[in-house]
């Protein structure tokens, strides 16, 4: 009966109707969204669930009587704190990003070798903020902004399909109240020719099974009959562009891997797989000279090479140093940093030093109104004084509690409309305070620096108490108890029974 009454209410002899999407698959009425039945000219080929591309316009803008919306564009650490802290009573939440989880990347490398199962650093966006599951003016769209109308209030997105044939793209608006851009960055190869179509990044949960997959055909390969001893040597040689705490992190882990599951299950290959670690400058340059120094020095012990140089160009086999030397590899895995995302790049916002959008001491941008950036993808402008903070995941979640936080003040203060918040006092602005770096370098060995900064004084400290130390502190910050059980138990199956090597 219930599909039987929707049926006749978004009938074609209707002249108009309200036609909604949630994340669940199905399409439930809401008022929120806009469209045109009664234009049959305009008619384009069907899109999913038998809705027509241009009758489907999107989010209208909020009424008098619904709660004021905010869009977030981004499923990061910064929009994912955000999304927990926004008070749902006062605002509701719709989420647009190209996927419908947060990665816990602290813990992304070690589902490469099989330490972690990939869905134990996967936290799905509904257990998050229960409400875009559930309240009737929240939702999340699995798309991709394109463009943004300030003046309008609204966003221009797309759906991301994943290149399926069955599934054409369809563009849609969302009209908002309050607009949190928190898209993150993207990894950055400095115009390096041959990198994005050969090497493999390390942000997302695709590209740790990406690099695993690979890993382990590369063993399975370079034992096979008649494969020539330099073949062998180039598969199983990785090589990993980029000394920061991602790259030491997977060589570390990447390391472990070799020296107590490769050289028990793969004998014939033992001797000829190795690790190189490549970097312009200093590895860990956020962390205490001394910390780094044992940082080398236990890579060393593991079999990890470490190379000091530039690539220069990047080949399907092999790449070039700014020297000439060429480095053969069969695994490349690049860390070299971020930068602004093309859809940052594209925004006629105002721009912090280095390409990202610029924000106030509150999290906003000064020229629109209701527009908020948080996250790798927004920086200080140079006029408030404040240098650009770090990439890290720390900062863009302590962004996230305080912008939530502030928009909770606005929306109580009945500022939560759009255009309306311009009188309302905003408080204390942001403040970021570093808590401290922790990486671990394998063999349940890990570097601990809970200074402020390189110049000041505190504790820091390397070895098994450290590695323990960073183990506790991750799991405690895992944010559901599921994924802490998940993460818990996975670290102890592999210290009994060693990581799976299978290739699924």
């Amino acid at each position: 009966m219930f599909l039987i009454k929707n049926l006749r209410r978004i009938s074609p002899t209707t002249s108009s109707a309200l036609i909604g999407f949630r994340n669940t698959g199905s399409p439930p009425l809401s008022s929120r969204f806009c469209t045109t039945l009664n234009q049959p000219q305009q008619v384009q080929s069907p899109a999913p669930n038998g809705l027509d591309r241009s009758r489907y316009e999107g989010l209208a803008p909020t009424r008098e009587g619904e709660k004021p919306r905010v869009v977030v564009l981004g499923s990061g650490w910064a929009g994912c704190r955000l999304m927990k802290g926004i008070d749902t009573s006062i605002y509701d939440v719709v989420c647009v990003s190209p996927r419908n989880h947060m990665v816990f990347t602290p813990l992304l490398a070690s589902t490469c070798v099989g330490t972690l199962e990939f869905r134990s650093v996967a936290e799905p966006i509904s257990r998050i903020q229960p409400a875009i599951s559930r309240e009737p003016g929240s939702y999340f769209f699995l798309a991709n902004c394109s463009r943004l109308d300030a003046d309008s209030h609204e966003v221009h997105c797309e759906t991301l399909t994943d290149g399926l044939n069955t599934l054409k793209p369809w563009k849609f608006k969302i009209a908002y109240d309050k607009l949190v851009v928190a898209c993150g960055a993207e990894a950055s190869t400095f115009g390096i020719q041959g990198v994005l179509e050969n090497a493999i990044f390390l942000r997302e949960v695709h590209h740790a099974q990406e690099i695993r997959s690979k890993l382990l055909l590369n063993l399975m390969l370079s034992d096979t009959p008649g494969i020539s001893k330099e073949e062998k040597q180039r598969l199983l040689h990785c090589v990993v562009v980029g000394g920061g705490p991602t790259g030491v992190e997977f060589s570390g882990e990447l390391s472990d891997f070799i020296m107590k599951d490769v050289r028990q299950r793969y004998a014939h290959v033992k001797d000829d797989i190795h690790v190189t670690l490549i970097e312009a400058k200093d590895i860990l340059s956020s962390f205490d000279d001394r910390l780094r120094r044992y940082a080398i020095k236990q890579l060393n012990k593991s079999g990890v090479r470490f190379v000091r140089g530039i690539v220069k160009d990047v080949k399907p086999q092999k790449l070039i140093l700014d020297d000439g030397t060429e480095v053969p590899y069969g695994l490349l895995v690049w860390s070299t940093g971020v930068g602004p995302s093309p859809f940052v790049s594209s925004l006629d916002l105002p721009k912090a030093p280095g390409g990202r959008i610029g924000i106030d001491q509150w999290m906003r941008v000064p020229s629109v109104q209701d527009v908020f950036a948080i996250g790798d993808c927004s920086g200080y402008l140079e006029t408030t004084g404040k240098p650009t903070l770090p990439a890290l995941a720390q900062v863009a979640e302590r962004e996230g509690k305080y912008l939530a936080n502030l928009l909770n003040e606005i929306g109580k203060a009945n500022g939560g409309r759009a255009n309306s918040a311009k009188e309302i006092a905003l408080g204390v602005p942001f403040v970021y305070k570093h808590l401290g770096s922790m990486a671990t370098i394998g063999r349940y060995k890990a570097l601990v620096d809970l200074r402020e900064s390189k110049d000041a004084k505190g504790i820091s400290m390397t070895g098994f108490v450290s590695w323990f130390i960073w183990r506790s502190a991750y799991l405690t910050r895992v944010i559901s108890w599921r994924n802490r059980f998940y993460v818990a138990i996975n670290w102890f199956t592999t210290f009994v029974f060693g990581r799976d090597i299978s290739r699924i």
